[in-house]
């Protein structure tokens, strides 16, 4: 047998009032994104930039012979400052010599034959032809011994100019061809210094100038070097310039690498922000500030940069609210949640 309960209809009315203000409010509105900011403000930047730079000598060259031959004179006192003109090697010269030598019995007789035919077509003796064979003949020979005694000269090895002389790289007696290495030879009364920079940067360049080096990473002392030159194109590949830099005092061996910085020309005072909080795109830089609790996203222009930090000269003002954090997740005019405000400090560490 089925039985039936009969339930009242007022505890129905009150059993769905009550389950009705027991559900749970769903919020269907956009979620807020927390996020770290910091307040721009000015800060004090370091006015320099650093750029990487090699030591060079005043004057650097690779001795060769001109010519080929044995060498039978040698005269390389290494790491000794030579004179220039001091000779430094010879090549064997005797078959040059003997052709010299030749040359010059030949332009003798040359000469005589000359001399006489002059006299006699004074008087008529001889026609004007075999007098002009004659003197024709003495200026060839002439003409001879100059060639030959240019040859000789190139058998000869001269230092180009006064510096101190490298290590010895061949032997007395050995058989020399023009590509074969002597020694080197190097001036370093003048020590230059060769650095490039971002073309961003020429403007502060100019001749004159002066540079701080920093010769040994282990100090930091610095040297200073005055610019004299700059190279006139950029660097297609690089986009640097490259520039040479006169070392007036320091110690320092050619080739051995340096760090040069450039002081700017600049305000002190500049609005820094962190580097990793510029977001970069196709032509522009944007940054994300929080104004009215969203998020707007704004185009900036920087300007020198530091370890983690990075100058913006244009697109916040001071006060402006710089989102350093949570912003993959931001979106143009999201609601955004301050979490926390920082310091450049703090972020530093």
């Amino acid at each position: 047998m089925k039985r039936f309960y009969i339930v009242p209809l007022g505890l129905l009315f009150m059993i769905a009032c009550k389950s009705k203000q027991e559900a749970p409010k769903q919020n269907n509105g956009p979620q807020s994104v927390s996020v770290d900011v910091i307040i721009a403000s000015p800060q004090t930047i370091n006015n320099s930039v650093e750029a990487n730079g090699s030591v060079v000598a005043n004057e650097y060259v690779e001795l060769h012979p001109e010519v080929s031959g044995r060498l039978v004179y040698l005269n390389v006192p290494e790491g000794t400052k030579v004179q220039q003109g001091t000779v430094i090697a010879r090549i064997n010269d005797a078959d040059l010599q003997a052709q010299l030598n030749k040359t010059k019995v030949a332009l003798d007789l040359a000469q005589k034959t000359e001399e006489r035919l002059r006299k006699l077509l004074a008087v008529n003796g001889v026609n004007q032809a075999d007098f002009d064979i004659a003197l024709n003949a003495v200026n060839g020979y002439k003409a001879d011994l100059v060639y030959t005694q240019s040859l000789i000269d190139k058998t000869i090895l001269k230092a180009p100019f006064t510096g101190v002389i490298g290590l010895r790289q061949v032997s007395l007696g050995a058989y020399l061809s023009p590509t074969i290495v002597i020694a080197t030879m190097q001036q370093l009364d003048k020590i230059r210094v060769d650095f490039t920079l971002p073309e961003e940067y020429s403007s502060m360049i100019k001749k004159g100038n002066s540079v701080d080096v920093q010769i040994d990473a282990g100090s930091s002392k610095m040297a200073k070097a005055v610019v004299i030159a700059t190279e006139p194109q950029v660097s297609t590949a690089t986009r640097n310039l490259k520039v040479r830099a006169l070392l007036k005092d320091g110690k320092v061996n050619p080739g051995a690498f340096v760090k040069v910085y450039i002081a700017a020309n600049k305000s002190a005072k500049s609005i820094l922000i962190p580097t990793n909080s510029i977001i970069p795109d196709d032509k522009n830089k944007q940054v994300v500030l929080v104004r009215g609790g969203k998020a707007a996203f704004v185009n900036v222009e920087t300007g020198a940069r530091q370890a983690s930090n990075i100058e913006v000269v244009k697109g916040i003002k001071e006060g402006d609210s710089v989102v350093v954090s949570g912003l993959l997740f931001a979106r143009p005019k999201s609601q955004l949640k301050v979490r926390k405000v920082k310091t450049l400090d703090q972020l530093g560490q």
